[in-house]
C-alpha cells in the first residue's frame, strides 16, 4: 500500500494553494464518431474535442513507480465560442463525465447544450475514477452502489416513498427506473466503482480542479451531488478563478448524514459524528475569524424545519463564522421538485447565507420544471434543466 503522504486534510491546504503540474496529452480536431449518438453535434461542427490530464505525479509503489491524483478531462467547444467563460462540469459519487455527454435514453447531454449555447466545456473524471484511473493498489479500498441504492434515491423513488417529495417524480425516462427499464439498464451500466474514503476523495479531486482552474484560466463550475463539496473547497482556493458555482444539489446537509426512512417522521441523522467537519466540506475552509480545528465551529440545530417536507438545519451556534472567499463567489444551488435531496437543500443555502456566502436558491419547480429527481440532466427535460442553469449563469456571475 502507498504512503499517503500529502493526503491528509492539514496538507491539502497547502496543496490548493500551490496547485499541481499538469501533465498528459491533448488530441485537437478530433470528431466524434458516427456510432456515439450522444456525442454528436446538433448543429455546426466542433472545432475542438479534445482531452488531457491534469494533477498527477510519479510515486514509488512496491517495486514499480506508478502516477498518482491525476485526473482525465474532455475538452468540447463550440466553432465560435461566444460565452465569456468555460465551464467545468463535475459528477457526483459512483458517476463518471459519462452522466453530461449524454442521457440513457439516447438524446445529446447537458455538455452538447452548453456548446450549442455558445460554452467551452470542460467534463471531468474525478481522481481514482473511470478514465482517470481505478487502483486499489495505490488509493485503498473501492464502494459500490446496488441497484436498489439507485432506484430509491434517484430513479424509482416513487415507488418506495421514503421521503415526502418522492412521489412526485415523473421525469425519468421510460417510467419509474427499475431494473429492466431500458434506460436505467443503461444507467446503471455506467456506474463505477468510487473511493470508499470520502475524505481522502476531497483530498485528491479538490487541488485537481484547482490544477484545472490554474491551467485553463477563470471558469464557471458545474458540480453534481457529492462534487458540491469540490466546488466549496476550490471556490474557497480560488475565488477570483471561480467566476460562479452552480451547485446541483449538492452533498449535505451541513455538518451530518441523514438517513431516510419515510413515514411521518421521514428522516433521522446518520451517526453522531460529523459527516462533513466544516459544515459542507471533509477539509478546512478560511473562516473568519479562523478555525483551527472543526471543533471551533459550534453546531446547533434549529427548532423546527424551515418549511413542512424539509428536515431541521444543523447550522453554526454562536460565535458565528463567516466564510469570505465563498463570499466573494457568485452561486446558486439548484434543487428539483422530487429529489431526495429536497427536504435538505435548504440548510446548505442557510448555512453559507449564515456565513455570509448568500447563494442564490433555484428550484426547478417555480420555473415550471417538475417532476425531476437527483439525476436531472439523464431526465427526459434535461435539456429544459440545462436552459434553466445556462439562464442564471448568464445573469449572475460577474
Amino acid at each position: 500500500m502507498i504512503a499517503r503522504q500529502g493526503f491528509s486534510g492539514r496538507g491539502v491546504r497547502k496543496r490548493l494553494g500551490a496547485g499541481l503540474v499538469a501533465v498528459g496529452l491533448a488530441v485537437a480536431g478530433v470528431q466524434p464518431g458516427p456510432s456515439a449518438a450522444a456525442d454528436a453535434p446538433a448543429q455546426g461542427p466542433l472545432t475542438v474535442a479534445s482531452y488531457f490530464y491534469i494533477g498527477g505525479r510519479y510515486e514509488r509503489v512496491a517495486d514499480k513507480t506508478v502516477m498518482v491524483g491525476q485526473m482525465f478531462v474532455q475538452s468540447r467547444r463550440p466553432a465560435t465560442v461566444t460565452q465569456p467563460w468555460p465551464v467545468v462540469m463535475v459528477h457526483g459519487i459512483s458517476q463518471t463525465g459519462v452522466n453530461f455527454l449524454g442521457t440513457p435514453d439516447g438524446r445529446p447531454g447537458w455538455a452538447q447544450r452548453f456548446v450549442e449555447k455558445g460554452f467551452a466545456v470542460y467534463i471531468v473524471d474525478q481522481v481514482g475514477r473511470g478514465r482517470s484511473g481505478t487502483n486499489p493498489e495505490v488509493y485503498g479500498p473501492y464502494a459500490r452502489f446496488s441497484t436498489r441504492a439507485l432506484e430509491e434515491t434517484y430513479t424509482a423513488q416513487e415507488l418506495y416513498d421514503l421521503f415526502p417529495q418522492a412521489k412526485l417524480h415523473t421525469q425519468w425516462p421510460g417510467g419509474p427506473g427499475v431494473q429492466g427499464n431500458a434506460a436505467f439498464d443503461q444507467f446503471f451500466a455506467s456506474q463505477v466503482p468510487y473511493l470508499a474514503g470520502a475524505q481522502q476523495t476531497e483530498e485528491l479531486v479538490d487541488p485537481a480542479l484547482v490544477a484545472l482552474l490554474d491551467k485553463i484560466g477563470p471558469a464557471v463550475l458545474v458540480t453534481h451531488g457529492q462534487a458540491g463539496l469540490f466546488g466549496w473547497a476550490v471556490s474557497d482556493a480560488r475565488p477570483d478563478l471561480v467566476k460562479a458555482h452552480v451547485a446541483i444539489e449538492p452533498n449535505g446537509p451541513p455538518f451530518f448524514d441523514v438517513r431516510l426512512r419515510g413515514g411521518k417522521d421521514f428522516y433521522e441523522k446518520a451517526g453522531d459524528g460529523r459527516a462533513r467537519a466544516y459544515g459542507i466540506t471533509r477539509v478546512p475552509l478560511t473562516f473568519d475569524p479562523p478555525v483551527t480545528s472543526p471543533e471551533d465551529l459550534v453546531v446547533m440545530q434549529a427548532k423546527a424545519p424551515a418549511a413542512e417536507g424539509r428536515i431541521r438545519c444543523w447550522l453554526q451556534g454562536e460565535p458565528v463564522r463567516r466564510l469570505p472567499n465563498l463570499a466573494r463567489v457568485p452561486a446558486v444551488i439548484v434543487t428539483a421538485e422530487a429529489s431526495f435531496r429536497t427536504p435538505v437543500d435548504d440548510c446548505t443555502t442557510a448555512f453559507l447565507a449564515q456565513a455570509g456566502a448568500r447563494p442564490d436558491s433555484l428550484k426547478l419547480v417555480d420555473q415550471g420544471l417538475r417532476g425531476n429527481g437527483h439525476m436531472m440532466m439523464l431526465e427526459k427535460n434535461s435539456d429544459q434543466v440545462a436552459d434553466a442553469v445556462i439562464g442564471w449563469i448568464a445573469a449572475r456571475p460577474r
